[in-house]
């Protein structure tokens, strides 16, 4: 397995792998990624009783959807927030790849929950990202068009199109933020 670098990355933008991304968002060993305008917020609870998230449960209906518009979001401290990517990918059964938060992002402890693992054949979607603000007294303010992160990519022997994600993955194909659905 080899991390891919900068005209590798190049050659993945020009095959149109990364749709929707930008030649100045290549960094030496990475992509950066931009924050579309749409999020999924947490529903709030009342009567101080918590809900329970049942994890097989593929209509999980906590979390209700948001477009922001330029003046972006608000998330308070602990708060959570499920956005998207503008970029949609079309990872080849020998290409995975994996978010990673720009330094900016942890220094202003805003963290993502490590679920950016992108296996090969993964397409024809946007990245689903879980923030949370661990701050404990500062809110963050995100909006459309931030860089949101950055994407690292390996080659690999190419899998078998029966284990491919493309065949087996739940995500594929959403072209916006999708909430949980299940776990099988």
């Amino acid at each position: 397995m080899s991390l891919l670098s900068y005209n590798q990355l190049k050659d993945l933008l020009d095959q149109n792998v990364i749709e929707g991304s930008k030649v100045e968002h290549i960094n030496a060993a990475s992509i950066d990624l931009v924050l579309g305008n749409v999020i999924y917020l947490e529903k709030p609870v009342y009567g101080g009783v918590p809900a329970i998230i049942d994890m097989l449960d593929k209509n999980a209906n906590h979390l209700y959807r948001v477009e922001m518009g330029e003046e972006g979001h608000v998330v308070p401290p602990g708060g959570t927030v499920l956005a998207q990517t503008v970029e949609v990918f079309h990872l080849p059964n020998w290409i995975s790849g994996d978010y990673k938060l720009k330094s900016t992002q942890a220094r202003n402890f805003f963290n993502h929950l490590n679920a950016g693992w992108a296996d090969a054949g993964w397409n024809g979607s946007v990245l689903t990202l879980e923030f949370v603000n661990h701050n404990q007294y500062h809110s963050v303010r995100i909006k459309p068009g931030i860089k949101c992160g950055q994407m690292i990519f390996f080659e690999h022997e190419e899998v078998p199109v029966e284990a491919s994600y493309a065949t087996r993955g739940q995500y594929n194909g959403d072209k916006e933020t999708t909430p949980g659905k299940g776990l099988k």
